[in-house]
C-alpha cells in the first residue's frame, strides 16, 4: 500500500490518501488539547497507545455485529480505515454525570443515571461544538432521521458492550464520544477512534476522585502522571482481549 497526499490533519491525527481511494491512513499523533483546543501539549507515546487501544476494541465491537471504518493497524501508531464522509456529529453517551453535564445540569459529579443518555453536539470548532436539540439537528441538515434513529441504536449498543468491556478491565465508563461516517455504500460506519482521549474512564479500585481518573481529563485538569495512565489502560485492554483469546 502505497502512502499519497495528506488529506487532513486534526488535532489527534493525520488522515492520508492511498493508492485505494476507498482506503485511507490514519496516523495518530502524540498532541493533546483540550477544552476546544485552546490547551495544547503532547502526550508521549499517545499516538501509539491510542492508535492500539482503538485497533482492539474496533475489532471487538465488530464480533458484536458493529460495522466500523477499521481494516488493520500496519504499525503502532497507524490504522488503515475505510474512506467514509464523517456525519458532523459528536455522539456523547453518559452513563454517569461528569464534565459537562454537571456544569449544565446542577448534577453532582459522579451521579449514576437511571439509563444512558445520548447527546448530540454539532461537530463545528469555530461554534464550540455545541449541544442540539433534536429540532437544530434536522434544521441544520446534519444527518436525516434515518440516521439519527441508526446512529442511537448504535449508540447505545456500543455503550452496552463498552460497559462490560471496561468492567472487566477494572475500569468505570463514565461517558465517551463517538463519530460514525457513511462509506460509498451510503452504509453507517462508526469511525474515529475510542481511547482515553475519548472515553472518561475511571479506575474502580480507587475511591480518590483525582487518582481514579485514566483518561484524557489528567491533561485537562493537571493531574500529572498521563502517559502512565494511558499506558495502563492499553496494558488492561490487551489482558482482557487475551482472556478473550483464550476462552
Amino acid at each position: 500500500m502505497s502512502v499519497n497526499s495528506k488529506l487532513y490533519e486534526g488535532k489527534a491525527k493525520i488522515l492520508y490518501a492511498t493508492d485505494d481511494p476507498e482506503i485511507l491512513l490514519a496516523d495518530f499523533k502524540d498532541d493533546a488539547t483540550a477544552f476546544n483546543a485552546q490547551k495544547r501539549g503532547s502526550i508521549e507515546n499517545k499516538g501509539m497507545i491510542n492508535c492500539s487501544i482503538s485497533s482492539q476494541l474496533f475489532q471487538q465491537l465488530a464480533m458484536q455485529g458493529i460495522k466500523t471504518h477499521f481494516i488493520d493497524s500496519p504499525a503502532p501508531n497507524l490504522m488503515r480505515v475505510k474512506a467514509v464522509k464523517i456525519i458532523p456529529l459528536e455522539v456523547v453517551v453518559r452513563n454517569i454525570a461528569a464534565g459537562s453535564l454537571c456544569q449544565q445540569t446542577g448534577l453532582a459529579l459522579g451521579t449514576v443515571l437511571s439509563q444512558p443518555l445520548v447527546e448530540f453536539y454539532y461537530k463545528d470548532d469555530s461554534l464550540g461544538d455545541p449541544l442540539l436539540t433534536s429540532d437544530r439537528l434536522f434544521l441544520l441538515e446534519l444527518a436525516t432521521p434515518e440516521q439519527v434513529a441508526q446512529i442511537t441504536h448504535l449508540a447505545l449498543k456500543i455503550n452496552e458492550f463498552l460497559k462490560q468491556f471496561w468492567e472487566k478491565c477494572q475500569i468505570t465508563l463514565v461517558d465517551f464520544k463517538l463519530e460514525f461516517g457513511v462509506d460509498s455504500q451510503q452504509q453507517v460506519l462508526l469511525a474515529d477512534e475510542i481511547s482515553p482521549d475519548t472515553c472518561r474512564l475511571w479506575d474502580i479500585a480507587e475511591t480518590d476522585t483525582n487518582r481514579r481518573v485514566m483518561d484524557k481529563d489528567r491533561f485537562r485538569r493537571d493531574l500529572g502522571n498521563v502517559e502512565n495512565a494511558y499506558q495502563e489502560v492499553l496494558q488492561r485492554v490487551l489482558k482482557v482481549v487475551e482472556s478473550y483469546k483464550a476462552e
